[in-house]
């Protein structure tokens, strides 16, 4: 006699495993995708209740309470990372900076992804004279040191947030081109797209639902590469003092304020570093798990 759960484990060797929970067991079985992920919303969360969180005003200045050690350095536990030169405490401006890294990160990897996606697919799906202009606008685009042009940029327009998020997006989008570019002219040979093309459907709509949903894999790898390439890019302009000015919590105007005590109080430079390393860290674990999991050679 066949019982209910010995005909529910019979269906399930017969039908299988359900993409969902095909994905599922990818995701948590990727060691690399789930440490960067808990990594990087661990740091999103602090962000956000930064306000709620930072135990000091991070803009709060004490002479009198200047250059404390951590407490790891025999420092007091009223400032558990120490203080800078002007008093004030370590550990909320580095919670307030993680706000200006994530933000520069995530809006620069938006804008320039919005930018090379729809040059890329253009590119790769009309072919032609389309082509050759987006592939000539590439060709000059890389020709540009991405570092000096920021540079010379930000030293006309002058170090503010908004323009460092401005520039930055407006000059990394050629990676997005030229893989989207690649992965467009890929699965526009296939046959569901020369189907769709056959009963008649627009060209907004084989973009949408037959190109973008075959390319998104490819497309999360290089938003995650740029939005720590973008957060790196900050950190340098704001070293060099183009970038997030004073007295704005930034992880590299951090590192820039105390690079001239570095021999003396190393932490006021290891600490924010080791914490723009963790960030950018956990930004490529999440992007190359993510590729791995959503790859069309792990789908089956």
């Amino acid at each position: 006699m066949i019982t209910a759960g010995t005909h529910d484990s019979l269906l399930d060797e017969i039908t299988g495993p359900t993409p969902g929970q095909m994905l599922r067991k990818r995701i948590f079985g990727h060691q690399g995708l789930l440490i960067g992920a808990v990594v990087l919303i661990i740091l999103t969360i602090i962000a956000i209740l930064a306000p709620w969180i930072a135990p000091h005003d991070p803009y709060a200045q004490s002479l009198m309470t200047r250059m404390e050690p951590p407490v790891f350095m025999g420092g007091t536990w009223e400032h558990p990372l120490g203080t800078d030169h002007l008093g004030r405490d370590y550990l909320s401006r580095l919670i307030y900076g993680a706000r200006i890294s994530l933000l520069i990160g995530a809006v620069a990897a938006l804008i320039s992804g919005v930018i090379g996606t729809a040059m890329g697919v253009a590119a790769g799906y009309f072919g032609g004279k389309v082509d050759a202009v987006v592939t000539f606008l590439i060709n000059v685009r890389l020709a540009m040191p991405v570092v000096l042009v920021a540079l010379a940029v930000v030293a006309i327009l002058g170090g503010s947030l908004q323009v460092v998020i401005g520039v930055l997006g407006l000059l990394l989008w050629d990676r997005f081109a030229v893989v989207m570019r690649a992965s467009t002219m890929q699965v526009r040979r296939r046959e569901y797209v020369a189907a769709a093309q056959v009963i008649g459907a627009s060209t907004p709509r084989i973009l949408l639902s037959e190109i973008m949903p075959n390319i998104a894999n490819n497309l999360i790898v290089v938003v995650t590469l740029e939005m720590a390439h973008a957060i790196l890019l900050e950190a340098a302009l704001s070293f060099l003092g183009l970038g997030v000015q004073p007295p704005t919590p930034s992880w590299g105007l951090m590192v820039s304020e105390g690079k001239n005590m570095m021999l003396f109080e190393p932490w006021l430079v290891l600490i924010p570093g080791a914490v723009l390393f963790v960030l950018v860290l956990a930004i490529n674990l999440m992007g190359d798990g993510l590729r791995d999991v959503t790859a069309p050679e792990n789908r089956s």
